[in-house]
């Protein structure tokens, strides 16, 4: 029987170590300052339900106890380290602007690798795990998608959860814990601290993760070309991206910020909710609006840095329109032919999975404490490089 340390790092530690039959190599020690960071600021800020506690002190354990289990694979199947992540393509943008409807459909196509979502949560194989019978991952992540939904059934009028969809590889960045763990609850010092160090060992991780559910999917026999990932925290750390994934491709949706950032900021909130019984929608709305403010404007200063070549810009309301046409302007992007096979693919799950089957969103600038005046200062730069030539053409 498995008892929950306390938010304690020795302690979580020691429980990784426990529940991993006495593993101990954790991998690059950089992840410890990040851990301790973190504690530090969740025990100042957090406000933490009891329960909420105990939720989120399992998730640093299972995170810990990933990166034993990975070191431990490597150890053993050194030819994970041989995997080639070879010129991946991300989506980028704000969330709340089409990059998971457009992964999801780019999914289909059996030529590229994606993520699911049992994949970013549980990366690492389970000792239960038998040849020739389901990965238990699977269950454990439907199961928790349940739970999930059924809490709180108003997260799917925001991110569609589905365990065996691909999902966002920031998820498997939180290994690293130098990433948006700020989306679970109110951490600003560990956010400030956050927004000052180097990102190279969380994504330098995150690639040696990719070998890893590479390596496995292999296994399994799935055989691909290349990654398609995607995740809105990347324009936090673009220059980071392109340094340790020096082939990446980079589409990057736009939708006018005074649209998603409170939107945002309330699916921000909900989760903040599932850990804390004080979670304050306006706090987790300056947090998340005050990131996404200078992760955008780095990333104008890093495209402008950047040959022309390596992005392609998507508006929101062409890829939700036209999801098809947006496809067939990404694969000469990228170098891929789109075959009639695979477009048909596409067509079969856009007709079963449109946006338009779920309950839209409901939030408002008021309760989340923005303004219309303050967004369009703090996005400024922004929106008059990406945002207000397209509405002014479109008027």
């Amino acid at each position: 029987m498995t008892t929950t340390p306390p938010l304690d790092a020795e302690a979580l530690l020691a429980e990784a170590i426990n529940r991993n039959n006495g593993l101990n190599d954790f991998g690059d020690p950089s992840f410890r300052e990040g851990l301790d960071v973190l504690l530090a600021s969740i025990e100042k800020d957090g406000q933490l339900s009891t329960i909420g506690s105990q939720m989120f002190a399992e998730r640093l354990v299972e995170s810990l106890g990933s990166r034993l289990v990975l070191e431990n694979y490597v150890q053993r199947h050194p030819e994970i380290l041989n995997e080639t992540i070879a010129d991946p393509v991300v989506i980028v943008g704000l969330p709340r602007t089409g990059t998971t409807m457009l992964h999801r459909v780019l999914a289909r196509d059996p030529r590229f690798y994606t993520p699911a979502w049992w994949e970013v949560r549980y990366p690492a194989p389970l000792a239960t795990a038998e040849a020739g019978k389901p990965d238990p991952r699977i269950a454990l992540g439907k199961a928790e998608v349940k739970m999930m939904i059924e809490a709180m059934p108003e997260l799917l009028t925001m991110h569609p959860l589905d365990a065996e969809l691909c999902d966002e590889e920031v998820v498997l960045m939180e290994h690293s814990f130098l990433s948006a763990m700020y989306a679970y609850a109110n951490v600003p010092d560990y956010t400030d601290w956050l927004g000052r160090q180097d990102q190279t060992p969380a994504y330098v991780y995150l690639k040696k993760q990719l070998q890893f559910l590479q390596w496995q999917k292999r296994q399994r026999g799935e055989l691909a070309q290349r990654w398609v990932m995607k995740a809105p925290h990347h324009t936090h750390a673009m220059d980071t991206l392109f340094k340790v994934f020096p082939g990446v491709k980079v589409i990057q949706t736009h939708r006018d910020p005074l649209e998603t950032i409170p939107s945002m900021s309330s699916f921000a909130y909900t989760i903040w909710g599932v850990y804390s019984d004080k979670a304050d929608p306006k706090k987790a709305a300056s947090i998340w609006s005050a990131k996404f403010a200078k992760g955008l404007r780095d990333a104008l200063s890093v495209r402008d840095n950047q040959p022309k070549d390596r992005f392609l810009d998507v508006w929101y309301l062409d890829a939700v329109a036209r999801p098809l046409e947006v496809i067939k302007l990404i694969y000469p992007f990228i170098g891929v032919e789109l075959t009639p096979e695979v477009e048909q693919l596409m067509q079969q799950w856009l007709s079963t999975s449109s946006r338009d089957k779920r309950a839209a969103h409901e939030y408002s600038l008021e309760k989340m404490g923005l303004t219309k005046e303050q967004l369009e200062h703090d996005f400024a730069a922004y929106r008059a490089r990406h945002i207000l030539p397209r509405l002014e053409k479109s008027a």
